[in-house]
């Protein structure tokens, strides 16, 4: 009776060392189907009847993929069991599947064996999954991966109950029932931490969106969640000794918050004689609301404003910034903060003529920037194609669709107002889209090569003719 089950875990440990990544897709298709049929549950809805099965697939997928786009309205589509399927989904894509196997495997176990640390260090560091590990300096090492799971779980719990505690008051302020504000204040801490911009009523953050002390909040967990766990372990162990802050950390922290700044400056000069944004505000709720949008666009998903009201200008802009995202091995989406510093570093590493890219005293490796540059054109390539597929299918405009498809790609949540108008195809094509930005460009380029090959010759050198 246990040959099968011995069997089969013998095969599920083979897959997972071999290849990780391939054992990410596959523990997240899983995931997804699960929460299809929980979801398409007539207990699920609010009316007693069963979702309609794109409804429910997209659902699912923006729920485990904390991405926060729907085809439903949040706030009444879904029962109460919907909404604790939804709120379970979104904690356990916000772990990350690799993290959240390896939690697992350690509770069950009590110790964190070689091939789970190589698990979980693949999800913080890409580059082992293909290329095994690296001898230069790491973001986390593999004696410290034991920690960064406790990391993990510890920050979620607390910084989740904390938001939730600190919302309760302002949930109160504002007109919700205080039996129903309990269960709010921990679904929007969630909401918020993973990034996935989800409301649990119909009129989403319109009655908070002046009250600057819980939108604050929302903007503290949006960012504690969008710089990455290696980054919270790096500030849990080391505060505010800078120089022994990795150089990750490093460079996610000073991208986010220079994106953050100068967003809002932009989002500031673009909105505030628009009388349907920020035009009928004084000067210091138009400045405010200026950096709450620039935080909830980089994958907060989160708006106090018509995001169809925006100026065309202003929607480029959040998709610039959608498209960037948050940092690696974190809830947020995109290309990654990291990404686009390395290929800042590289760009003006090339202008000084230095022979190699240096930040803080650390060189970066080239196989670094191939990646960085895979990831660029990687993410570009999916979000012209599903653009394009789109707007075929809708007829829409394409600057809606362009929003929209990136605001899938980078996990966000915000809609111009296409999505929940959408055909079922285009529906299934956006969800695919959300799938493979949250599964992650570079896993899912790893899990479609997990065999690596040697070369043992070169070939001869010729130089073409670039730009």
């Amino acid at each position: 009776m246990l040959a099968l089950p011995r069997a089969s875990w013998e095969v599920l440990r083979d897959l997972t060392t071999v290849s990780p990544a391939r054992f990410a897709v596959g523990v997240y298709l899983v995931l997804i189907t699960l929460f299809t049929v929980l979801l398409s549950l007539p207990a699920a809805s609010a009316t007693g009847q069963r979702t309609p099965f794109a409804d429910a697939l997209f659902t699912a997928i923006s729920t485990v993929c904390v991405t926060g786009l729907s085809t439903v309205d949040m706030g009444t589509h879904w029962s109460a069991f919907g909404r604790i399927v939804i709120y379970v989904g979104v904690n356990v894509g916000a772990l990350g599947v690799l993290t959240l196997a390896s939690i697992l495997g350690l509770v069950i176990s009590k110790r964190l064996g070689l091939r789970a640390k190589l698990i979980a260090a693949g999800d913080t560091n890409p580059l082992r999954m293909h290329g095994g590990p690296v001898n230069e300096g790491q973001t986390v090492r593999l004696g410290e991966v034991g920690s960064l799971l406790a990391t993990v779980a510890l920050s979620t719990l607390i910084i989740e109950a904390a938001l939730a505690v600190l919302m309760y008051p302002s949930l109160l302020v504002g007109g919700v029932d205080p039996l129903r504000a309990l269960w709010e204040a921990p679904y929007y801490s969630a909401m918020a931490f993973t990034n996935t911009g989800f409301a649990p009523n119909p009129d989403g953050l319109e009655p908070f969106q002046h009250d600057y002390f819980f939108l604050t909040m929302m903007m503290i967990g949006v960012f504690l969640g969008s710089i990455g766990f290696p980054v919270i372990y790096t500030l849990a162990r080391h505060r505010w000794h800078v120089r022994q802050w990795s150089l990750h950390a490093k460079l996610t922290i000073i991208t986010t918050v220079l994106l953050f700044v100068v967003g809002a400056a932009v989002f500031l000069a673009l909105e505030f004689d628009n009388p349907k944004t920020f035009g009928d505000r004084d000067a210091w709720d138009t400045v405010y609301q200026s950096f709450f949008l620039s935080a909830m666009t980089r994958s907060g998903g989160f708006s106090t404003v018509d995001v169809s009201s925006l100026h065309g200008s202003s929607l480029i802009v959040g998709s610039m910034l959608m498209f960037v995202g948050g940092g690696s091995a974190s809830t947020a989406g995109g290309i990654k903060v990291t990404t686009l510093a390395v290929l800042a570093l590289a760009v003006w590493s090339e202008a000084r003529g230095r022979p190699s890219v240096q930040a803080f005293g650390r060189r970066i490796p080239s196989d670094v920037q191939r990646v960085a540059l895979s990831v660029v054109a990687w993410g570009a390539t999916l979000v012209a194609v599903s653009t394009v597929t789109i707007a075929q299918m809708t007829k829409a405009p394409v600057a809606d669709v362009l929003f929209d498809v990136i605001s899938a790609f980078a996990t966000v949540g915000l809609s111009s107002g296409l999505t929940e108008a959408m055909p079922d195809p285009a529906k299934y094509v956006m969800a695919g889209t959300m799938l493979m930005g949250r599964v992650g460009t570079v896993t899912l380029a790893a899990a479609v090569a997990a065999t690596s090959r040697t070369q043992l010759y070169s070939l001869p050198v010729e130089r073409p003719i670039v730009g």
